[in-house]
């Protein structure tokens, strides 16, 4: 996608404008100078193992309070004050869980605000979600979190959850998720009578550089919220965990490496809803949000989890980190061409695209070609194909571009997509050709595809075809690392990427499945 700089995506937070997101919200890597390896070389041999003694033994001491406790509570025992046993075990456990994040290097934990007692807000909405680290302000508070409910049955760490009184989420459920925001209601609408509930809002992690979109089950209440947000000031972040980047014992591993950690939890004013917001949760959370980004002086993107799985699908042209195709992703949710008839969408859009052939079009038969309405989600969506910002673009970038995000693992599909778009009568294509396919297939502006193309044709006619570029896949399944960005690739293939089966989080997808986004309208792109 030779993608203009007009394309690149510019967020607000409030009522000012801040600059554009980063490159990708999903993606964090590491690199150490000599003396910071020899840091941690010496710490791995000296201090890494006694942390990690200390910090398991702190969490083994804990298990047997928490399963004293949790035994015979009930929902009656929860609208009473506490027992006097109970109210020192709760003690005893914060006491005990506090020593164990000092063994990993949190010597001291910056926090700032008041907590909102349960009477003044019922729910805590926390952000950004970066880390399993994110677990401190729960053992802090103890309130209540969202949960797989696979977690009660994880040996130690499933007791303690328990003792938090969580709500669970049942994958093997199909009702689970209305269930869990009826419990979640039930629970915020009962006077202050249940423990607070903390709940990340982000629904998956994110390398804390913006605020992606929050889910709308924490508002679907409509009761007032307390924005709480964290903050890791490091000199090296070792903390942040996202879907590509250190693996998740990679992360444990230099974190307790470091000599001091710093957290800082701040306990911003309760948000006390309006009207229009308790019947719209997601503008209730759009607004949160954007508060919560306001004091940590970040950008607001609509990026969500779905957009983390386009970026590191598996398949044989992996997204670089600069990729557009995530705001190209955006613009189609926004315009509101709907995931379950995608599929159906691609095929009419290649047909037309096939009979347009290399006519170029304007805005307005941009908007007859999708059968859309003028409007701004339209303007921005043509503005990324809008290279030379003549007002015309080339439809069958746009193809490739939707293929992709229907099927971002599916490569050859896309390429084989695009060979029927862009090949003449003898069904060939020219290097050219291959430099706009796979321009607009990664989403990025410059590449070079002259290797990959005399790879390709052995013979050296000047010219391929979709069997030659088959076969070469085929024999080479790594082509693009190999041939396109090695040196870009290289950095990023040598760490750890986490699975993408569920949100890496505490706190699991649990809004409705029928949850409407009500998209406000995009902001004009800028050079």
């Amino acid at each position: 996608m030779k993608l203009s700089s007009r394309g690149r995506g510019c967020c607000v937070a409030g009522s000012r404008e801040r600059g554009p997101p980063p490159r990708s919200p999903f993606v964090h890597q590491l690199r150490f100078s000599p003396l910071e390896k020899a840091k941690i070389a010496f710490m791995t041999l000296t201090l890494f193992p006694i942390r990690l003694f200390f910090a398991a033994f702190m969490m083994l001491l804990a298990w047997p309070f928490a399963f004293i406790a949790s035994m015979g509570s009930d929902e009656q025992e929860l609208v009473k004050p506490l027992s006097w046993w109970r109210k020192i075990v709760d003690i005893l456990l914060k006491a005990i869980m506090r020593m164990m994040w000092l063994a990993g290097g949190f010597h001291w934990i910056n926090v700032k605000g008041r907590r909102a007692l349960p009477a003044e807000a019922a729910i805590l909405t926390v952000a950004p979600h970066s880390s399993y680290f994110d677990a401190i302000p729960v053992t802090m508070t103890f309130a209540s979190i969202v949960m797989k409910a696979e977690s009660k049955d994880i040996p130690v760490w499933g007791t303690l959850i328990k003792y938090i009184r969580p709500v669970f989420v049942s994958r093997s459920d199909q009702d689970s998720r209305r269930k869990t925001v009826e419990e979640i209601k039930r629970r915020a609408q009962s006077d202050g009578k249940w423990p607070q509930i903390m709940i990340f809002p982000e629904g998956t992690c994110t390398n804390r550089s913006c605020l992606i979109t929050f889910k709308p089950g924490a508002f679907i209440p409509g009761v007032p919220v307390q924005p709480v947000v964290l903050r890791y000031p490091n000199k090296l972040d070792t903390i942040t965990w996202t879907w590509q980047g250190p693996g998740a014992l990679e992360i444990l591993w230099l974190t307790l490496c470091q000599f001091h950690n710093s957290v800082e939890i701040e306990f911003l004013p309760v948000y006390i809803p309006s009207e229009e917001e308790r019947k719209d949760p997601v503008l209730y959370a759009n607004n949160v949000r954007r508060v919560m980004a306001e004091a940590l002086g970040v950008s607001v993107t609509d990026y969500t989890f779905e957009d983390c799985q386009l970026a590191l699908a598996e398949g044989q042209l992996r997204l670089p980190p600069d990729t557009c195709l995530l705001e190209f992703a955006k613009l189609v949710r926004s315009l509101g061409l709907k995931p379950e008839t995608l599929e159906d969408d691609l095929d009419k859009y290649a047909t037309s695209a096939m009979k347009i052939k290399k006519e170029k079009v304007d805005l307005k038969e941009f908007s007859a070609y999708l059968e859309f309405p003028e409007s701004h989600t339209l303007e921005s969506m043509f503005a990324l194909f809008d290279e030379n910002e003549d007002g015309i673009i080339d439809v069958r970038e746009f193809v490739i571009a939707l293929s992709v995000v229907c099927k971002p693992s599916k490569t050859l599909e896309t390429i084989q997509l695009a060979f029927q778009l862009y090949q003449s009568e003898n069904g060939t294509i020219t290097e050219e050709d291959l430099d706009h396919i796979l321009k607009t297939a990664m989403g990025v502006s410059q590449i070079n595809v002259t290797h990959l193309f005399r790879a390709v044709d052995e013979e050296e006619k000047g010219e391929i075809t979709y069997d030659d570029f088959y076969k070469f896949a085929e024999l080479h399944p790594h082509f693009a690392e190999d041939y396109l960005y090695a040196d870009q690739m290289g950095a990023e293939s040598s760490l750890e990427t986490s699975p993408l089966s569920a949100p890496n989080g505490i706190c699991t997808d649990f809004s409705p499945e029928n949850a409407e986004c009500k998209k406000k309208p995009l902001q004009k792109k800028l050079n």
